[in-house]
């Protein structure tokens, strides 16, 4: 589904310029919304038909022209996360458990100190892994869309709110509480590698 990516369309290029290049305006952002949906959703089919799903969802809108787009990547990021959110919602399909990219990963193990043997570090981090799907998992939709955003997409907080229509404290209380779960399920985690790191 992903190809090369092209560049990406300027703020304010309107939808009459998305409706003439929607084809070059949606294989520049392809690549950004399928990996913001796998990170939300934790599953590579779920996230290739989210994705497909955002971008049908845009033309559809820009042919009905029902309003101006000031800032196109902000206007397709909120609707691939809506239609993430609907998912998450829904209950008629399954979290499956894979391992999470690196970058979760790093996550929760980045900076410690490596003082144990290769394979021992992949057999840990393997194990990591599982255990943050499986945190990721039990946060709230909400929680995990703002989390998503903030630490993948790198969205700051009034850009995340603005996504998701919510005030800033309200983005500031989900983040804390995603992040306090999060803590809460690997407390285990965090307390043995800063044990391995003092006896290193």
């Amino acid at each position: 589904m992903m190809g090369e990516m092209a560049e990406p369309m300027a703020a304010g290029a309107g939808a009459a310029a998305l409706l003439r290049d929607f084809s070059s305006w949606m294989i520049s952002e392809q690549k950004r919304v399928y990996l913001l949906c796998q990170r939300m959703l934790q599953d590579r089919e779920d996230a290739d038909s989210a994705t497909q799903d955002a971008f049908l969802k845009a033309y559809q809108h820009i042919r009905r022209g029902s309003q101006e787009i000031d800032d196109p990547a902000k206007w397709i990021t909120r609707i691939a996360v809506n239609v993430c959110l609907d998912r998450l919602r829904s209950r008629k399909w399954q979290f499956w458990r894979k391992r999470p990219a690196p970058e979760d990963e790093t996550l929760i193990i980045g900076g410690a100190p490596e003082s144990r043997p290769d394979a021992e570090d992949r057999i840990f981090a393997s194990e990591i892994g599982q255990r943050l799907t499986a945190a990721l998992d039990r946060l709230s939709a909400r929680q995990r869309a703002v989390f998503t955003l903030r630490h993948f997409e790198d969205r700051s907080l009034e850009e995340i709110g603005s996504i998701l229509d919510l005030d800033v404290g309200t983005v500031k209380a989900h983040m804390f509480r995603a992040i306090q779960k999060l803590r809460e399920e690997l407390r285990d985690v965090y307390a043995y590698r800063t044990l391995e790191g003092r006896k290193s």
